[in-house]
């Protein structure tokens, strides 16, 4: 049974913790970076933001966490000062979901998957009901468009990748691709496993992403920085060559403690800088495995 000591301590660590969160996103600058027509990425603290502006208003894919809200909303107003349509959520994870809320508020309305709502009903990690201002308003089981600022922007499901509610969002005028969190430039991914991702479903995704570019393609990843078709072509590679290697040494008989500290399975990989972002090479032998090895 916890003492009122214990409940105290918690409450000093919470409160610290809590604190230290508020103190990061106060230092945090939003970036702009020009992507193509009337598309621009916004770069802060989590996912990359997608915009669009023009004459029917503003359009956001993403919009990390509210604490940002504030600085997010007035570098969308440096690009326009049309009224806030619509964000998207490309997955329900905080650092793409968490400005819901604010955005509502806003005026704009949330566009997602139907996983996304299904999960954002959900309880928090904390076991605290998220606000309904916080959930899409409209979602799509296959495909959607929303047509907006003088071009059709397509809008995709593709499934058990790095969620169960992945979207990718293809701008077919302006030849931008945003792909959330299905692709993380120049990084191994996080495939959140627990959530209804798989490193076969992720693979998909962005088989199915690279079905949408050309040459002249601009691509915002969930993470990183603005990419080309050939980045996302390397990433694509790198995920093949991953899931051959891993397949190899599971279907040699190697366990999981073996696998996990074979570090020739991700060694080329590793040596192009992949394992240096939020996944490193042991996280990602560990998905590889957990992922990949068949059950009887």
């Amino acid at each position: 049974m916890k003492t009122p000591i214990h409940h105290y301590l918690f409450g000093i660590l919470l409160t610290l913790s809590t604190l230290s969160f508020g103190q990061d996103m106060a230092d945090v600058t939003i970036q702009t970076i020009p992507v193509n027509g009337p598309v621009y990425m916004l770069e802060g603290r989590g996912g990359n933001i997608g915009v669009s502006v023009g004459a029917d208003g503003v359009f956001v894919i993403d919009d990390q966490f509210a604490p940002l809200s504030e600085k997010i909303l007035a570098a969308i107003k440096m690009l326009s000062d049309g009224p806030l349509q619509y964000v998207a959520n490309t997955h329900y994870h905080g650092d793409h979901s968490g400005g819901n809320v604010n955005m509502q508020k806003a005026g704009a309305t949330i566009v997602a998957h139907k996983n996304v709502r299904k999960r954002l009903e959900q309880p928090d990690r904390n076991g605290n009901d998220r606000p309904q201002e916080a959930l899409p308003v409209i979602t799509y089981k296959t495909q959607m468009s929303i047509y907006i600022n003088g071009e059709e922007v397509v809008i995709l499901h593709v499934g058990n990748a790095h969620t169960d509610g992945d979207s990718l969002l293809y701008f077919t005028q302006s030849n931008v691709l945003h792909t959330g969190d299905t692709y993380f430039n120049g990084r191994y991914p996080y495939i959140d496993l627990n959530s209804g991702g798989s490193v076969e479903g992720y693979l998909a995704a962005v088989k199915r992403g690279m079905m949408l570019v050309d040459e002249d393609t601009k691509i915002i990843p969930g993470h990183g920085p603005l990419a080309s078709r050939a980045d996302y072509m390397a990433f694509m590679k790198m995920l093949e060559g991953l899931k051959e290697n891993a397949l190899r040494a599971i279907n040699a008989g190697m366990s999981f403690e073996e696998f996990v500290a074979d570090e020739s399975i991700t060694a080329e990989y590793d040596a192009q800088g992949f394992g240096s972002g939020f996944i490193n090479p042991k996280r990602m032998r560990e998905t590889l495995y957990k992922s990949l090895k068949k059950q009887p």
